[in-house]
């Protein structure tokens, strides 16, 4: 692996691999663009393959990040960390800790949060070393579990999804297929269930189906069946990249909208293949960006409803991307980069000039 190469094929600032054998951590951290502000992107905790797997994700998830803050009009920019390990089995204080003194270490520049195979108790374990993490309990000044906020922009984002393929604003009666059933997929599916939706649903964990289907009375499908599913709407709320050359041919769906990051394996060629199948996107970074927004707003002091207000504004940006890329003839894909891009550059432009250090956020050292 080229690692500089890599760098500067996705436009990225910084790499830092940490190690340290004591705890058991190893991991890295990758700051993709600090033009908007301070580098925000959570902690996955993984076990990779390989050590280049490892770094080949927190590269594409950290440049995500840069979008998702962008577009959703956050001064922050984009970061990741991930850790190598089991997270079943590999987790202690000591190893959380150890990964907050490194990200106390960078300076300021990343803030970390929590991500797969991570939760609110492990990033309270990074507080005790820095205070650049969000996503805490309510009991230190967090915000607590981000999911509810991520579930309704993905909510809002399914709504304008709608309004623009069938020009109704209504979801009831619809065929929805909810892929994944963790802590947004199961939030999004009480959102939907108020709307008379017809929800089709899977998971790796059988208990979490069984409760859907108890609670709201979803159907159940084979998790090898789910990409089959005749919908008007195929929800992806697990891991990435479930949409991609071999399985394309196979959805029977209009519209893709759900929660997951890197939900095509290729970017640009999977969003081509969608268009000529006359499958409407929904990017992921601008439909899931709920999570972030929720975190950011720890940042200048918590409040639930600015969160929400926020987050319900997903509809209108989502919009804002589909009426750009029917304008220009580009894929949705293309069309919301360039939204993200676009505030980039502009922003970038007021920096041309010195001004004296201004404290952006509300984070201070103990």
């Amino acid at each position: 692996m080229k690692l500089f190469k890599e760098l500067v094929s996705r436009g990225h600032e910084q790499i830092a691999l940490f190690n340290d054998p004591e705890s058991g951590l190893k991991g890295v951290v990758a700051i993709h663009n600090t033009t908007l502000g301070p580098a925000l992107g959570g902690c996955r905790m993984w076990k990779y393959k390989t050590e280049e797997d490892a770094i080949i994700d927190v590269l594409r998830l950290s440049k995500g990040m840069t979008y998702k803050a962008s577009i959703a009009g956050l001064n922050l920019g984009g970061g990741k960390a991930v850790i190598i390990g089991d997270a079943k089995k590999d987790k202690t204080e000591k190893l959380f800790r150890s990964f907050g003194r490194f990200v106390e270490g960078l300076g300021g520049r990343y803030i970390t949060a929590e991500d797969v195979g991570t939760n609110i108790h492990d990033m309270e374990n990074v507080k005790i070393e820095t205070n650049y993490v969000t996503g805490i309990s309510k009991s230190l000044g967090g915000s607590g579990d981000p999911s509810p906020v991520t579930a309704f922009g993905v909510y809002m984002g399914i709504k304008a999804s709608v309004k623009e393929r069938f020009r109704i604003d209504s979801l009831d009666g619809l065929k929805i297929s909810v892929q994944g059933l963790g802590h947004v997929g199961s939030h999004l599916v009480d959102y939907l269930s108020k709307e008379g939706v017809k929800i089709y649903v899977t998971d790796i964990d059988n208990k979490k189906i069984d409760e859907m289907v108890d609670k709201y009375g979803c159907i159940a499908i084979d998790k090898d069946e789910i990409l089959n599913q005749e919908v008007d709407i195929y929800a992806p709320c697990a891991l990435g990249a479930t949409v991609n050359k071999d399985t394309i041919p196979q959805l029977k769906c209009e519209i893709i909208a759900g929660a997951a990051n890197n939900v095509l394996e290729n970017s640009k060629l999977d969003s081509e293949a969608l268009v000529k199948r006359n499958i409407l996107y929904a990017p992921d970074y601008v439909i899931n960006a709920g999570g972030l927004i929720n975190v950011a707003n720890e940042l200048e002091g918590y409040d639930k409803e600015k969160a929400f207000n926020q987050a319900e504004k997903i509809y209108d940006t989502l919009s804002g991307v589909f009426k750009r890329a029917k304008k220009e003839s580009i894929t949705t894909t293309q069309a919301a980069a360039l939204q993200a891009e676009d505030r980039i550059k502009k922003i970038a432009t007021l920096k041309s000039f010195y001004l004296p250090y201004k404290k952006t956020f509300n984070i201070r050292k103990d």
